[in-house]
């Protein structure tokens, strides 16, 4: 895979591109980077064009917004996806396969709404709504996904408590949600997480995505509510994962994705990192 940095207007997006064929854009989670779709982008890459990038204030792509934090509108899902579609256009890609997972996941859902027309197919990894998750909050998701709530606090609250120890906390979300061990985790996956977390400005840029969501995704995917993505989509979940505990989740997207098919991969939540074999053979059904 080639490294490069990419200008699209305010920030610069890393990414990795390898492979020949129609194009996949690969977007990953929290607390991760495009180091994560490693051994994934390697089985795709002998049938597809694969870009794995960093969404804006994760990995190594830019952290806009340092002087002015109490603004977090630059990390909605609507501005990180539009900066994944300029990323593509200016790859040369008018349409592709989109593949997410986690925060990944929700941008694309959030592309797939704003710009139909450029997306072929789109894979949905381990996530409901972000809609439904917020609006009808249980007690067992809120134990769970306690961060979504403790990152969104103003800033610097969450990051100077994170600061004092960034492996100790982000690992505890890698062995939480589904129950890894780091020892599932690819090693130069895991040293490539650990460079960028340690960063105090990723730190801000993970928290100001979380805010984000509070304080305008939630409200733009409420007035898409009846809006289905109709292009075919493919939901993929960790069968041990904390989301298919608390939910059945093809059942959450039954009304959002017009032409959906659904599957479950042996894994927690980080299935694509602990079971990449797995994860590339339902991905390479999918978009065969």
């Amino acid at each position: 895979m080639r490294e490069t940095r990419i200008r699209l207007g305010e920030v610069e997006i890393a990414c990795s591109i390898g492979g020949a064929g129609p194009p996949v854009l690969l977007l990953h989670g929290f607390p991760q980077n495009r180091a994560m779709w490693g051994p994934v982008a390697a089985q795709l890459a002998d049938r597809f064009t694969v870009v794995a990038a960093d969404l804006r204030g994760y990995g190594a792509s830019d952290v806009p917004g340092q002087d002015a934090p109490q603004d977090c509108a630059g990390y909605s899902f609507r501005a990180m996806g539009q900066d994944q579609l300029a990323l593509m256009e200016r790859l040369g890609f008018a349409t592709f396969h989109l593949v997410g997972h986690d925060r990944g996941a929700r941008v694309a859902h959030r592309m797939a709404l704003d710009a139909p027309e450029r997306i072929v197919s789109l894979t949905l990894m381990d996530i409901v709504p972000t809609e439904l998750l917020l609006s009808r909050l249980s007690h067992q998701v809120a134990r769970s996904y306690y961060h979504w709530f403790f990152l969104a606090q103003p800033h610097p609250f969450p990051e100077t408590l994170i600061k004092a120890d960034p492996d100790y906390y982000f690992e505890s979300c890698l062995l939480g949600w589904g129950g890894a061990r780091l020892e599932d985790f690819d090693a130069n996956a895991l040293a490539a997480y650990r460079a960028a977390w340690r960063r105090p400005e990723v730190i801000f840029g993970m928290c100001q995505d979380y805010r984000a969501t509070l304080q305008h995704d939630l409200a733009l995917d409420t007035a898409d509510l009846g809006r289905r993505v109709a292009c075919p989509a493919l939901v993929l979940y960790g069968a041990q994962g904390a989301m298919a505990q608390a939910y059945d989740i093809p059942a959450t997207w039954a009304d959002r994705l017009a032409r959906m098919q659904a599957a479950s991969v042996p894994g927690g939540h980080f299935f694509p990192d602990t079971a990449p074999e797995a994860t590339a053979e339902a991905l390479l059904g999918f978009l065969a």
